[in-house]
C-alpha cells in the first residue's frame, strides 16, 4: 500500500512539474517564437518551445492520467479506473497537439470547425450514453454506494421501491441483484433516484423486499 502511495505521488509529482514545463514554453514560443520571421533566432525559438511543449505534454498527460487511473480504480474498480485514464489521455493529447499548432503558428481555424461540427453530431448521436458516462463518474466520485452494498432505491422509473445488492459499477450500468433476478441499471437512472444503504443481513442472505407497498417488484 505504501508502495503504491509513492507511485501515486510520483506520478502526480512528475505530472504538474511537466505541465508547467509544457506551459512555460507555450508562453514563451508564442511570445518569442515566429516561424515565419526572417531571422534566424525567432525560427529558433519556435522550432524548440514546440518540442518542448510536445514532450513535456506528453510526459504530463501521461502521468496525471496514470494518477487518475490508479485513484479511480482505488475508489471504485479496475475497468473504471481503465476509462478514465483512456478520456484523460485522449482529451490531454488533443490539448498537446493545439499548443503545439499554436507555437509553430498553423491555422487550427479550420481544425476546430471541424472537431466542433463532429463533437456536436456525435454528442446528439450518443446523448444517451455520454449521460450514462456522465453519471457513472459522479457516482464513482459521490460514492452513495459500493460494490457489495445492499441498498434500498425508490424511483417510479423503475417501478416503486424495492431492495437489492450492488453487484457491479460501470461507467455506463449498475448490476444490481434482486429477488427476481440480476438487473442492469443505467447509471444516469441510478443517479436519478433516492438511493439508501441498508445493514447487511445476518448470514449473507440476499436482498430482502422493502416494506412499501409495491416494494420488490419492478415493471418495465
Amino acid at each position: 500500500m505504501k508502495r503504491v502511495a509513492r507511485i501515486h505521488k510520483h506520478d502526480w509529482g512528475i505530472g504538474v512539474i511537466a505541465g508547467v514545463l509544457a506551459l512555460a514554453a507555450l508562453v514563451a514560443g508564442s511570445a518569442f517564437g515566429n516561424v515565419h520571421a526572417s531571422a534566424l533566432h525567432p525560427k529558433l525559438v519556435a522550432g524548440i518551445s514546440a518540442a518542448v511543449v510536445l514532450v513535456a505534454g506528453v510526459v504530463s498527460t501521461a502521468r496525471i492520467a496514470a494518477a487518475l487511473s490508479r485513484l479511480v480504480a482505488i475508489r471504485s474498480i479496475a475497468a473504471a479506473g481503465s476509462a478514465i485514464r483512456v478520456l484523460a489521455s485522449g482529451v490531454g493529447y488533443l490539448f498537446v497537439l493545439f499548443a503545439v499548432l499554436a507555437v509553430l503558428d498553423v491555422s487550427i481555424e479550420h481544425l476546430l470547425v471541424g472537431a466542433g461540427l463532429a463533437g456536436v453530431i456525435l454528442g446528439i448521436a450518443a446523448q444517451q450514453s455520454l449521460a450514462n458516462v456522465f453519471a457513472g463518474l459522479v457516482l464513482i466520485m459521490a460514492r452513495p454506494f459500493r460494490v457489495g452494498d445492499r441498498v434500498r432505491i425508490r424511483s417510479g422509473a423503475l417501478g416503486g421501491i424495492f431492495d437489492a445488492r450492488v453487484d457491479e459499477m460501470s461507467l455506463t450500468y449498475v448490476t444490481l441483484l434482486t429477488e427476481d433476478g440480476q438487473l442492469k441499471v443505467p447509471n444516469s437512472a441510478m443517479l436519478a433516484a433516492g438511493v439508501g444503504r441498508l445493514p447487511p443481513v445476518e448470514g449473507g442472505a440476499g436482498p430482502t423486499k422493502a416494506d412499501a407497498p409495491g416494494a420488490g417488484q419492478i415493471t418495465p
